[in-house]
């Protein structure tokens, strides 16, 4: 891995809201063809660390390169073409509850690209092919899905841009245990040559033991612990150890 592509570099990055610190110097390299699991606790700041990799937010001290460029101080129009190059994923889907399926992964081409309606269309199916959905969905609203398919529809909306890089946000929280395994197993599906690349922020144990090849936990706005996902899971950190066994609970 080390000789691959860095698609992201981050150096002590901190960030705070109000008087809440919540990262205080992280620092890690995203390689092109790698899956990076962010995990940790809720409100230790993993989705503010993605966010802040999407460009969504700056950083308030420290470096952050992706796809080659540092990103810190940028408009938001000069980050748009990079946020173009990367799909997001956010927590429960994040769907337009009055727009069909057709509509919310259309979506990001109508406002990204210039295709016709009938590319529109046929790539929306594709995309929804790719995550295991049919046609049949197409004219449905996300309140008649069950909640593993607005999660397979929200992946499929950030697969429309095709993007060298997937953002994930707790992907498989609100799932049962079945349908978090088909997510899983669809993130993995991916990597063969849809997207090969991809961070992911999750508190989900298993998740991270199917498709990441490093595991970063955050504990009090630091990397307690950063490396190969047996290496970390397995490790003897007290910290990485006590968070393991809430999260196993």
């Amino acid at each position: 891995m080390a000789m691959a592509e860095p698609i992201v570099e981050a150096a002590d990055l901190n960030k705070s809201f109000d008087a809440n610190h919540v990262l205080r110097g992280v620092s890690f390299v995203l390689a092109k063809g790698e899956t990076l699991v962010v995990m940790g606790g809720s409100g230790t700041g993993k989705t503010v660390l993605l966010r802040l990799v999407a460009g969504l937010i700056p950083p308030d001290v420290g470096r952050l390169r992706v796809f080659g460029r540092s990103i810190e101080r940028l408009s938001e129009e000069e980050l748009l073409p990079l946020r173009r190059r990367m799909g997001y994923v956010f927590q429960g889907a994040a769907l337009f509850d009055s727009l069909s399926v057709r509509e919310n992964v259309a979506y990001p081409l109508r406002e990204h690209t210039s295709l016709g309606e009938a590319e529109i269309e046929e790539r929306v199916i594709r995309n929804l092919s790719v995550v295991g959905l049919s046609s049949d969905v197409l004219d449905l609203l996300p309140s008649e899905l069950s909640g593993g398919m607005r999660k397979r529809v929200g992946i499929a909306r950030a697969l429309s841009v095709e993007p060298e890089m997937l953002l994930f946000d707790e992907p498989t929280a609100g799932l049962d245990p079945t349908n978090s395994k088909l997510v899983a197993d669809l993130m993995l599906d991916l990597r063969g040559g849809v997207c090969d690349t991809a961070m992911v922020v999750t508190h989900d144990v298993e998740l991270a033991r199917t498709v990441a090849d490093r595991v970063a936990v955050l504990i009090e706005g630091r990397f307690a612990a950063l490396g190969p996902v047996e290496r970390v899971l397995s490790g003897d950190d007290p910290a990485v150890r006590a968070f393991l066994a809430g999260a196993a609970r």
